[in-house]
């Protein structure tokens, strides 16, 4: 097994992202928002992603539905459905990729 070393890169205004593990299959990633009102901005891609709050407060939107989530929520989103989040209260959400994105690495 090898371990491999990610860096935290910027991904928007106040979110940092950080892959944690990878695969050609899966990938696991960090994305953590400093503060209050920091975005996610609305994007689609052809990944399946689940994500997990770890921590913080957020409203997410997929598909034009709006749901409020946090610490311990989890939820799928599937292949090409457009999707966005808005931090409420500062923390860190993992999301699970499949297969990897590569535009991450």
């Amino acid at each position: 097994m090898l371990v491999k070393s990610f860096p935290e890169v910027q991904a928007d205004p106040g979110v940092t992202r950080q892959v944690l593990s990878d695969s050609a299959e899966l990938m696991v990633v960090a994305f953590r928002f400093q503060k209050k009102g920091a975005e996610g901005k609305l994007h689609n891609h052809p990944h399946i992603q689940s994500t997990y709050v770890e921590s913080g407060r957020f409203t997410f939107t997929v598909d034009g539905e709006d749901i409020e989530v946090g610490p311990g929520d989890s939820f799928v989103i599937p292949s090409n459905a457009l999707h966005g989040c808005k931090c409420l209260e500062p923390g860190t959400l993992v999301d699970t990729f499949t297969p990897r994105r590569d535009d991450f690495l």
